[in-house]
């Protein structure tokens, strides 16, 4: 019988470990944070710049952001362990997984180039989404997991991939854009896509 505390100690502790919640915050303007990682404060500034901070929490509970913004007050919720993106911008984030190194560098197709383009239109009509199909869309003011690895690499809006990172290094890579860089990626594409005639040929 004295050794069923003991017991009850050492299941409690395994259950407790490993739990981690890595939340990238992601704000139009500076970003202030309190001891507790709970209370953010968004700076009233012009809005234009991208300013990010990573918090890591560790337990099984959820946890609750309170933000205090240009925008107003409210909170947003980290339910379970993971890696999320909270949007505290004044702009829609978007973005997917990136398959490093697959596909080779050879001339991309008019077909594949419309591809392209009408999978990055759905995208920011937030259609078809989900970690599941490891592509996101995430509204100001919400927050939501990439993924369950919390090691995974992100890059955030106005941030490029460099060619000198070692993807071997984490289990996945990830990029995300504002709404306003994704239009602008999808408006320099669309001029790539060869006119149609009036038969509807190339």
């Amino acid at each position: 019988m004295r050794k069923t505390p003991l017991l009850f100690a050492i299941v409690l502790f395994a259950a407790c470990k490993g739990h981690e919640k890595k939340v990238l915050i992601y704000a139009s303007d500076k970003i202030a944070v309190d001891e507790s990682k709970k209370n953010i404060t968004i700076s009233n500034g012009d809005g234009t710049t991208h300013h990010e901070q990573e918090l890591d929490f560790t337990g099984g509970d959820p946890v609750t952001l309170n933000v205090e913004s240009p925008q107003g007050k409210y909170t947003v919720t980290i339910p379970d362990d993971g890696l999320y993106i909270a949007n505290l911008k004044n702009d829609t984030v978007v973005g997917s997984r990136q398959h490093v190194g697959e596909g080779g560098g050879g001339r991309i197709t008019q077909d594949v180039l419309k591809q392209k383009v009408d999978s990055l239109d759905k995208l920011m009509q937030g259609q078809n989404v989900s970690e599941a199909n490891q592509n996101y869309f995430i509204p100001p003011a919400k927050a939501v997991r990439i993924t369950t690895e919390t090691k995974a690499k992100v890059f955030g809006p106005f941030t490029t991939v460099s060619s000198s990172f070692d993807a071997g290094s984490v289990p996945a890579i990830y990029k995300f854009y504002s709404m306003k860089e994704m239009r602008e990626i999808v408006g320099r594409l669309d001029k790539m896509i060869a006119p149609s005639d009036s038969t509807g040929k190339k």
